[in-house]
């Protein structure tokens, strides 16, 4: 927990660098022109071997790119408060990237792009065997109950 912590709040420094909003090598993953994105967009990147598994467990899918390495998922932005994602999850703000050339793999039939960060974040931490947990209302880290 205490590696995820740290990668999450170095990879936080990262992206907020002046005049470098992705860093090195990151592409912005592009929104379709017909959704709209009012609360701002940021991804999660999750193995691509766990991606056919989330799609078909999640309640409600929005958009997905893929790269080789990775399935991206589009959640509203600051979706990453509270919440410990996986070490095998990659958070990008702003959907910057570290992929070459990721191709949108689905589009939902709604006008939102987004997938549930809730729902997401307790499937990616089911297929990555990690116990979830979040922030207590002190700021406390508190694990789900089994």
């Amino acid at each position: 927990m205490l590696k995820n912590a740290m990668s999450h709040l170095l990879g936080t420094r990262r992206s907020r660098e002046p005049g470098h909003p992705g860093g090195l090598g990151r592409v912005q993953l592009p929104l379709p022109s017909a959704l709209s994105a009012s609360l701002g967009y940021d991804a999660v990147g999750i193995p691509a071997r766990y991606g056919f598994r989330l799609m078909s467990h999640l309640p409600r899918t929005g958009c997905v790119f893929a790269d080789g390495e990775r399935w991206w998922w589009i959640v509203p932005s600051g979706s990453d408060l509270d919440l410990d994602w996986p070490a095998q999850a990659a958070y990008a703000r702003g959907a910057y990237v570290p992929a070459a050339r990721p191709r949108l793999i689905h589009q939902p039939d709604s006008r939102t792009p987004y997938t549930p960060p809730i729902p997401l974040y307790l499937m990616v931490c089911q297929v990555t065997g990690m116990t979830p947990s979040w922030a207590s209302a002190d700021g406390t880290r508190v694990p789900s109950a089994p």
